[in-house]
């Protein structure tokens, strides 16, 4: 390709292609003033290998003095902070070699990064340098047909157009408005080169990584997940805790059931729900609770549960473990070594079963404000260390042995209770019961006796004595971050009725053993949830006391429960159940018209 150049003059000359100019590996190495990058080893008087070896052999080494050391003192419940001169030294040689470690190796892991933003930076300032030589002012005459070499075609370059950097890429878009770079990831995914579930890690971009993992999905299955959200949600915050290769969010719509009076103070009740009915009728309940004065609320029990299962070699030494665990002289001891697991965490009770040479042991403790899984689960981990000195044959089979029992109806759990265990009830006037719930108290008495009580132990229920207490658990949990699939043993309630003074009124309750619920961790700090909790006034952890918010969630959960079961009865009892569901929870859209794609 020829360039002719016009200057101000009408005199023009041709010029031969002027290439541009850049710097090769081996001419930067040739050049005698070239910089090099100092590193962390110049610093070091003897072979960095050398040095990185006692480092390591020292830090492994204080590591596992420092363990047996304090496995000792658990044994003999000496205080941690008691401390001789070795273990000092050791503690001091612990963070002297992990300065090292950390230093030496994150300067040169930092540092390579460092060199190679320098290189690309000095490329830059090479290209600019050649392009600056050319006149902003000149007039190019190109080539632009390959196979007629003398048509030309005129255009002038701009003063204002600055230089692009050689290695600059345009953003160049593809489907789905992805630039060229998430396209190749896409790709990765596709092939199975690079792991969805490790995008997050690789890109360092929870949002991005969201997304080619969303357009990855739909390439794969060959399915359109386009009513999907994915804009307008923080995945940052589910990263590590809440879920795993996310590819957007369900939305799911969330009514105010209200206000709900209930000793004394009145509530507005959060339910997330997708059933149509459900926040309308259980706000019915609410109304004819405050009308007649409110409901009252008690907390009968406060402990979460896990129970790991072991064997031994015969039934006898199961037997042998069971005692020393029921002993009241060593639960003392038990304790210590449990609620070193967290502060908040206090062992209650441990009850054991035995099951031929299979030993099952229940713990149960406070948890705080927090559900409270993970935290007994440390604590009972500890005591299974500590039982391991002196039952030295005992196999621990898992650290569940379903004898907790979690996320299943289990009678243990109705009987025993598992969270909070709380008792709800209130009296709704004769005047309410006509005006409110269209009904009578006879009518209520004798259908919840035919229906919840009756019909229940026809059908062989655990737990199961109620309408339909799990509509409103699992509403009020997905709406507060709770874990919905312990809506399973948290919805175990028993509902009672029974005409009072004179048989005008109607007493009404609620007995729920199981309400597993917590205001702090998992689900709890996502946005949408903590504003519910926010608005129930449980929001994080209780300033006053330890645990006050998690109960009083538990009550307000009881509280909903009474008003759903209340409405729920009336409106069968009236006959107005058929009615209402056709009225408030069918679509007149024709889906017919939607076809699948």
């Amino acid at each position: 390709m020829f360039v002719r150049r016009r200057s101000n003059s009408t005199t023009t000359r041709d010029l031969p292609p002027i290439p541009p100019l850049r710097r090769s590996p081996s001419s930067e190495k040739m050049k005698p003033n070239t910089k090099t990058n100092p590193k962390a080893s110049d610093a070091l008087p003897f072979p960095l290998y050398l040095a990185n070896g006692v480092f390591l052999t020292l830090f492994f080494f204080v590591v596992y003095f420092l363990l047996i050391r304090w496995r000792v003192k658990i044994r003999n419940s000496t205080p941690l902070h008691v401390v001789s001169f070795s273990e000092v030294s050791a503690i001091v040689a612990f963070f002297i070699s992990s300065i090292y470690l950390l230093g030496f190796f994150g300067i040169g892991f930092v540092q390579s990064f460092i060199s190679r933003s320098d290189l690309w930076a000095s490329d830059d300032e090479d290209d600019n340098t050649n392009t600056k030589r050319r006149s902003h002012n000149q007039r190019v005459i190109v080539n632009v047909k390959q196979p007629k070499i003398n048509e030309q075609r005129e255009f002038t370059v701009p003063k204002t157009t600055p230089p692009l950097p050689p290695m600059a890429k345009q953003p160049k878009k593809v489907e789905d408005d992805m630039s060229i770079d998430d396209e190749e990831v896409v790709k990765s995914v596709v092939s199975g080169a690079v792991p969805s579930y490790s995008l997050e890690s690789k890109l360092g971009n929870c949002y991005r990584a969201s997304k080619i993992r969303r357009e990855a999905l739909q390439r794969v299955s060959g399915r359109s997940i386009e009513g999907l959200p994915l804009d307008g949600f923080d995945y940052e915050s589910i990263l590590g805790q809440c879920c795993e290769m996310p590819v957007g969010f369900v939305q799911i719509p969330v009514g105010i059931a209200g206000p709900l009076l209930l000793d004394g103070r009145e509530y507005s009740v959060p339910m997330a729900t997708t059933e149509g009915c459900l926040v309308a009728s259980t706000n019915r309940g609410c109304k004819a609770i405050h009308m007649s004065g409110g409901a009252t609320s008690v907390i009968l029990r406060d402990g979460m549960t896990r129970a790991p299962v072991v064997r031994f070699g015969s039934a006898r030494r199961a037997a042998d473990l069971k005692f020393f665990l029921e002993d009241p002289e060593n639960f003392d001891t038990l304790s210590v070594i449990f609620n070193r697991s967290s502060r908040f965490a206090k062992l209650q009770d441990i009850k054991c079963a035995i099951a031929g040479k299979n030993l099952y042991m229940r713990f149960t403790c406070s948890t705080g404000d927090a559900m409270g899984m993970n935290m007994v689960s440390k604590g009972v981990q500890n005591v299974l260390d500590f039982l391991q000195s002196d039952f030295p044959d005992m196999d621990v089979i898992g650290i569940s042995g379903n004898y907790c029992s979690d996320k299943k109806p289990a009678a243990v759990n109705w009987i025993e209770g598992r969270g909070k265990s709380v008792v709800c009830e209130a009296v709704i006037t004769e005047e309410v019961v006509k005006k409110v719930l269209k009904t009578d108290v006879a009518s209520l008495v004798e259908l919840n006796m035919l229906k919840n009580l009756a019909g229940s132990a026809m059908a062989g229920a655990l737990g199961g004595f109620n309408a339909h207490a799990a509509n409103i658990v699992s509403a009020v949990f997905i709406a507060t971050g709770q874990d919905p699939a312990q809506n399973v043993e948290s919805s175990h309630c028993m509902t009672m009725m029974e005409a009072v003074n004179g048989g005008k009124d109607l007493h009404v309750s609620v007995t729920m053993p199981s309400i597993e619920v917590g205001t702090v961790g998992g689900g709890t700090q996502l946005a949408s949830q903590s504003a519910c909790l926010n608005l129930l006034g449980v929001k994080g952890a209780s300033k006053e006391a330890p645990g006050d918010n998690a109960r009083l969630l538990a009550t307000i959960i009881a509280g909903s429960v009474l008003a759903g079961e209340l409405s729920l009865m009336s409106a069968i009892s009236a006959g107005q159940l058929v009615k209402s569901h056709m009225k408030y929870n069918r679509s007149n859209r024709d889906f017919s018209q939607f076809p699948s794609s």
